[in-house]
């Protein structure tokens, strides 16, 4: 069984007892229990069910693992013959979940 579930503005396929990284959910905290009602779509034993924009009765529970930063990303620019070089950083926030059930 799994699912097709927008968390934080993007989609994720998941099924029970996966372990994902989702961009910061900043109302939460290490070890709390969310459940999302925003399944797209939902496949059990060979049936399919697709949401209008979501599956009537269909939700996902996951419990909170952590919050951390990514890896660094370095973006620079030049413009030739004009002495112009700009460096900047970029680390980006994300939350680890566990998928504990889909329903």
């Amino acid at each position: 069984m799994f699912a097709i579930v927008e968390i934080a503005g993007k989609q994720f396929k998941v099924s029970a007892g996966d372990k994902i990284e989702v961009p910061k959910l900043k109302d939460n905290n290490e070890g709390d229990k969310v459940k999302t009602e925003k399944v797209l779509l939902n496949s059990n034993e060979g049936k399919t069910n697709i949401g209008a924009p979501y599956v009537a009765g269909a939700s996902v529970e996951f419990t909170v693992l952590s919050h951390g930063k990514g890896d660094k990303i370095r973006v620079f620019k030049k413009k030739s013959k004009k002495r112009f070089e700009k460096t900047q950083g970029h680390r980006q926030q994300f939350t680890k979940i566990e998928v504990t059930a889909v329903k």
